[in-house]
């Protein structure tokens, strides 16, 4: 869920052509901003979705609203393009970091400072303002589990004993899932190098659908089914696949990926649309695996910049503002539904299409302000300024520049 950002063209200039969209800037993808915006923006939405009709689908939905039950698809896309970021600067020296110790640094300041005052928040929201119903109130032992990043095989109970731990946030699994993809890294790119990109796919793939088939009927892969999430996986080396569509050769730039990922999308849907939300959520690691194809041409369709008019529109100014701030929205989104939907509307306003609406009305502009100002002070920081001192040194030049500011207007006020 990294973040990268550029002023957007003047608004009166011409459509860009496709090369020099790419070469807008060294390393970056246009586009890439706006799905992870959008993305986030899905989930806010889910979650919405799941309070305006709980318990859904035994509680219907409208048509127009169903297909947001299925929140697990941003989850999927924002790993395989956490996948494609991290492989664009190997792909571009030969599948290799530069230094491992400056990717390691670099993940954890860019994912840790934002996660761990997001950890906070949601103890804060849960402890005073308002608990999540039907589940464990944090404790402790939540703040030791959660703050390793080490929640997925001990939160909400799923250990037991004295590690079992409540969770101040739902939403922090997949951020530990991330975190150990992040170690997994290496480890792919060295497959790669010593194979190819699709062979480390094929591995990866394979391992992770022999733990599927087998999981049913072997406990311990059962349980690693359940904590582990490994399936995303798949997505995640998808996604570093995907990445090397930036060196590959005008023949393979060329094809039509777009309409590639419309294929491998149109059965995937038809599939959920005749199965049902109920049959979905039973089977959503085979449905994370069926979305991989169409997720991966669609990276690398955005990353060749066709089709023009999608890509246009992904860096227009609303995705990519939700871009900026996407990691802090998905961070502190929930505590803030739990809060205004158990607190304040669900007493008032009947479960159905009003009760989406009044939520909507109340929670996309909150959460969405709310992450920006967040960003802001927890996130964006950190963005530009690689390491403790020269975020101290830009912090000391802005105090710098307030002081003189402030001590005139304290002048002027004893002159007058």
């Amino acid at each position: 869920m990294t973040a990268t950002r550029e002023h957007p063209p003047a608004a009166s200039a011409p459509p860009a052509p496709a090369a020099a969209i790419a070469a807008a800037r060294p390393g970056r993808v246009i586009g890439l901003d706006g799905i992870r915006g959008l993305a986030a923006l899905f989930v806010v939405l889910n979650h919405i979705f799941e309070r305006a009709w709980p318990g859904y689908p035994a509680h219907p939905a409208p048509f127009w609203a169903a297909w947001m039950v299925y929140g697990r698809f941003a989850v999927v896309v924002f790993i395989a393009v956490s996948g494609f970021s991290l492989g664009l600067g190997p792909a571009r020296s030969g599948w290799r970091f530069k230094s491992i110790a400056t990717y390691a640094h670099r993940r954890a300041w860019r994912i840790l400072p934002p996660y761990w005052a997001a950890l906070g928040f949601s103890l804060v929201m849960t402890w005073y303002v308002f608990a999540q119903p039907g589940w464990p109130v944090p404790n402790g032992k939540s703040v030791v589990v959660y703050g390793l990043l080490v929640q997925d095989p001990f939160a909400q109970g799923h250990h037991g004993g004295f590690w079992a731990a409540g969770s101040p946030n739902r939403a922090f699994w997949s951020i530990a899932i991330e975190a150990q993809l992040y170690f997994l890294l290496p480890l792919l790119l060295l497959l790669v190098r010593r194979v190819s990109a699709r062979a480390m796919v094929g591995l990866v793939a394979a391992i992770v659908v022999t733990i599927g088939l087998l999981g049913p009927h072997v406990p311990l892969l059962n349980s690693a089914l359940v904590k582990f999430t490994p399936d995303l996986a798949v997505l995640f080396a998808v996604g570093l696949l995907a990445a090397g569509i930036v060196t590959a050769g005008e023949r393979t730039r060329s094809r039509p990926w777009a309409g590639y990922a419309l294929a491998a999308t149109v059965p995937v849907i038809a599939l959920m649309a005749v199965k049902g939300a109920t049959w979905s959520n039973l089977n959503l690691f085979w449905l994370d695996l069926a979305w991989a194809p169409a997720v991966g041409c669609l990276l690398a369709a955005i990353a060749t910049s066709r089709p023009r008019p999608v890509v246009r529109f992904l860096d227009s100014r609303l995705p990519r503002s939700l871009g900026s701030c996407s990691y802090s929205l998905y961070l502190t989104h929930l505590p803030i539904v739990i809060a205004v939907s158990y607190g304040l509307v669900l007493t008032r306003v009947a479960a159905g299409t009003m009760r989406f609406f009044v939520l909507a009305a109340i929670l996309l502009p909150v959460t969405v302000c709310f992450a920006h100002l967040f960003a802001t002070v927890f996130e964006l920081p950190f963005q530009r300024h690689r390491g403790w001192t020269p975020l101290r040194q830009a912090m000391s030049a802005r105090l710098r520049q307030l002081r003189p500011a402030g001590a005139a207007a304290v002048a002027g006020h004893w002159r007058r």
